[in-house]
């Protein structure tokens, strides 16, 4: 697999209206935590098919809670260097 650096600052920020024109299948719709989950299960998938990663697991816990784990990536979860 590629070692190249994925972090934040590896995203192009849209603004306004350009990322709904642009991309408009990738809005999470935040009050459906079913859609969010269906997210990050994609972002894991999307890797792995872009040969980043080889195995995904989907954990349904008995506490009401799910947890996806891969070999991928990641979601790079720190702050833009250009947004903050």
């Amino acid at each position: 697999m590629a070692s190249t650096t994925y972090d934040e600052s590896s995203f192009r920020v849209l603004k306004g209206l350009e990322p709904v024109r642009e991309r408009p299948g990738m809005y999470t719709r935040t009050d459906s935590p079913a859609h969010i989950i269906q997210e990050v299960i994609d972002y894991a998938v999307d890797d792995a098919l872009a040969g980043q990663a080889r195995a995904i697991a989907v954990t349904v816990h008995r506490h009401v809670a799910i947890s996806v784990a891969d070999d991928g990536r990641g979601i790079p979860v720190g702050l833009h260097p250009e947004e903050g």
